[in-house]
């Protein structure tokens, strides 16, 4: 798929699982704002055809502003979908999961989370539909489950995941009660028999900010009956203990785990781990700090 930008626009290449442009690796040095900026180019270019990203509202999104990232992205007010057009979302969905595994991936994990589309279709803060999409807690998960059903039934079960963050408030998207939220989900997923259930934890609900919190998500985890994930400023020790205390099955590692190659070994013999930098990550190689960080073979 490819933007078919204006006369004196950059043609850029759009790429989905469910339908690849003609891409080309010089391309993606287009994702930095420097270049972009030098470019011209903005970043509705890159939606098919210049478009404005689909989402459940038109309601704009606040600038994504963090000092230690250095993409700093102002975001065209979206495009509120039709109740028409839903089905084709979900279509898309379905296709690119069947276009993974034709691929040779074992499994997908639908991203339901941190303020992307499905994320902003259960949360009431950015919601503001009046169909069968919004205003009930069951309307606002209705999309959700309607691809999870759709994925499942294309590729089975046992190779469908899905992330959530209920309490995050990423992107203006949070939740008057994201408890309530939560605990739906885990028990609506528990029908389509999943692989897991991967839970962000309450106490990340903004971009890098690690906030102490009474909310947990114990709930959830005794209410969904697959292998439970969470994730969420964890390092070895509290991974550990949550895993012990049986609060969930598996821990996810995000940031550590960049920094870290070999961090399960490192985990296994309890060893100091490479400190990450955020202002490094997601840059084009070379770049120090993204995908060099050493091993620990060569650290001892």
């Amino acid at each position: 798929m490819e933007n078919k930008s204006g006369e004196g626009k950059q043609h850029i290449p759009l790429l989905s699982p469910y339908e690849m442009g003609n891409f080309q690796l010089s391309l993606r040095y287009i994702w930095y704002m420097d270049i972009r900026a030098s470019l011209g180019l903005e970043t509705s270019y890159f939606q098919p055809n210049g478009q404005a990203p689909i989402s459940c509202t038109d309601k704009p999104s606040k600038p994504l502003n963090c000092s230690d990232v250095r993409d700093v992205t102002q975001f065209p007010p979206p495009q509120r979908l039709r109740t028409d057009e839903i089905p084709q979302i979900v279509n898309d969905f379905w296709f690119a999961a069947r276009n993974a595994i034709e691929t040779g991936f074992d499994g997908v994990e639908i991203h339901g989370a941190h303020g992307y589309l499905i994320d902003q279709f259960m949360k009431d803060q950015v919601n503001d539909r009046t169909d069968q999409y919004g205003g009930s807690l069951e309307n606002r998960c209705r999309f959700a489950l309607e691809i999870v059903e759709a994925v499942v039934n294309e590729i089975g079960a046992d190779r469908v995941g899905i992330r959530l963050s209920p309490f995050a408030d990423y992107m203006d998207s949070g939740d008057s009660n994201p408890s309530a939220l939560g605990l739906y989900m885990a028990e609506s997923l528990n029908k389509y028999g999943i692989a897991y259930c991967h839970m962000v934890e309450p106490r990340m609900k903004t971009l890098r900010e690690k906030v102490e919190c009474p909310e947990s998500l114990i709930l959830m985890r005794k209410a969904f009956k697959g292998t439970f994930i969470v994730a969420g400023g964890y390092d070895r020790g509290d991974g550990n203990k949550t895993v012990l205390e049986d609060r969930a099955d598996l821990v996810a590692y995000g940031r550590m785990f960049i920094a870290n190659p070999d961090l399960p070994r490192r985990f296994e013999l309890d060893v100091p781990l490479n400190k990450y930098y955020m202002e490094t990550f997601y840059t084009s190689d070379p770049v120090a700090g993204y995908t060099d960080y050493p091993f620990l073979e060569t650290t001892i």
